[in-house]
């Protein structure tokens, strides 16, 4: 089993110009205008609306004018929920910031910031998952079992969608991003949007090293979904990487399964697989943690499990029993979609509402704004309705401090002291460059370290 591994999270965020209250129904901005306030002081400080930060993050603005932020390399599922964390408290600042600029030149609009995955036009955005795996001949094959798992993995880990009926009405489905999904496995992100990105690009010594480059998770508003997700693909890549074999729960037809399964909140329907076997969701995610806590057992590792790893497989466990039970309170403070659904289906029930009104949208969305103001993660935290695993403090050192375990280290202290001393450089995940007449590049091939004497060097350079 690895006893390390690099993960990161990039999130795209929806952005809208929300018109004053009293005031027309139409936007005042546009996304692009909304955006450009956004980015207004990254740019003035950054030159470009694509920087890397102190803590050793990236921030940018993303194609169709979402902002978009990938946490830093990461070597532990808390240390990365920390730093996912640290990234909504960077652009809810951001946003602030943009609204009392709107405010000063009498823009009656205020600008928001959602953690979700489908806008009101049906645009999809997405949240994409990185792991860092050994280079070995069998990426293929781990992708191909792995893609069963991640076509199942939304009934636990799905961010909760109202979906529009074509006849009328609306139904609840677990997925936000199931139904944009074009590919099982490709090499292309935007044009087929496949489930697991096949481009090779690690950002590390390509020797050595693949990422596994997932493309299909919802946005997790709450910490713990954050975690299982992460979670229990790190231990079932383990599983892989030591070479157990996982062929016989392919799907028949892996992009109708993945809505079918979406859209059945039983999880009980069963689908065809390649063998011709019919399994539901919920029969191929019990076989898959059977199939991994068998693995820890054989080999002798689950003594030597962390606490969040437990933790991953206790919620891994119960999520399933929940469904098997139709019991979503066994769940409903720690998944999205059964924190979601419970919310909506109360306030549905005070006011008599069907799921397609548009007071219910509005609730939905209420969820995903990143905002203490405007959102609601804050308010259902604070009354015991959504579990965390960090805390403020932790949150707080992570919008200014890198992971101090990994290369990260490296980069956004290099940043930092630029930035204090206005120097000119360039940045990316395995380059570090002062613009200066020497030119002086330092290539960072290794993302577990957080040490090298050619970086020291570079920093004196800066000082000096």
């Amino acid at each position: 089993m690895t006893a390390r591994r690099i993960f990161g999270v990039e999130t795209e965020y929806g952005i809208t110009c929300a018109p004053a209250p009293g005031a027309a129904a139409t936007p005042p901005l546009t996304a692009d205008d909304a955006a450009r306030y956004l980015f207004r002081k990254v740019v003035q400080w950054g030159r470009s609306s694509n920087v890397f930060l102190r803590n050793g993050a990236r921030l940018y603005l993303d194609v169709g004018s979402h902002p978009e932020y990938a946490t830093a390399e990461c070597d532990d599922v808390h240390q990365l929920v920390v730093n996912d964390r640290a990234g909504e408290v960077i652009l809810n600042r951001m946003s602030e910031d943009a609204n009392a600029v709107l405010a000063q030149e009498g823009v009656p609009g205020t600008v928001h910031l959602f953690k979700n995955n489908v806008d009101s036009a049906g645009n999809s955005f997405g949240c994409h998952e990185n792991y860092l795996v050994r280079r070995r001949r069998d990426f293929q094959a781990m992708g191909e079992a792995l893609v069963p798992f991640f076509i199942t993995r939304q009934i636990l880990t799905g961010a909760g969608h109202i979906r529009p009926r074509a006849g009328g009405g609306a139904s609840y489905a677990f997925s936000q991003r199931a139904d944009q999904m074009w590919d099982a496995m490709s090499s292309a992100t935007t044009r087929s949007r496949p489930i697991i990105n096949t481009r090779d690009e690690p950002h590390g010594d390509a020797d050595l090293y693949r990422r596994m480059h997932v493309i299909v998770g919802d946005s997790s508003v709450a910490e713990t979904t954050t975690m299982l997700k992460v979670g229990m693909t790190d231990l079932l890549l383990a599983m892989l990487e030591d070479g157990v074999k996982v062929r016989d729960l392919a799907l028949a037809e892996p992009m109708r399964a993945i809505r079918e399964i979406s859209h059945d909140t039983t999880a009980t329907v069963p689908v065809e697989l390649a063998s011709g076997r019919r399994m539901s969701a919920l029969d191929i995610q019990e076989d898959f943690l059977a199939r991994v806590t068998g693995y820890l057992d054989a080999e002798g590792l689950t003594e030597t499990l962390t606490g969040v790893q437990r933790r991953v497989l206790e919620l891994w466990e119960r999520g399933l029993r929940a469904l098997r039970a139709g019991d979503p309170s066994l769940v409903d403070t720690e998944l999205d979609w059964a924190i979601k659904g419970r919310l909506l289906e109360r306030y549905r029930a005070r006011h008599t509402l069907a799921l397609d009104d548009p007071r219910v949208a509005r609730l939905s969305l209420a969820y995903h704004d990143i905002s203490p103001a405007h959102g609601l993660a804050a308010s259902l935290t604070a009354r015991g309705l959504m579990a965390r695993i960090t805390t403020d403090e932790e949150v707080a050192a992570a919008v200014d401090r890198p992971p101090a375990t990994t290369r990260a280290w490296l980069r956004g202290n290099f940043v930092a002291s630029a930035q204090e001393r206005r120097r000119d450089v360039t940045v990316d995940w395995v380059h570090l460059k002062i613009n200066d007449a020497a030119q002086r590049t330092v290539v960072l091939k290794d993302p577990f370290s957080p040490v090298d004497e050619r970086v020291d060097t570079l920093m004196a350079a800066l000082r000096a």
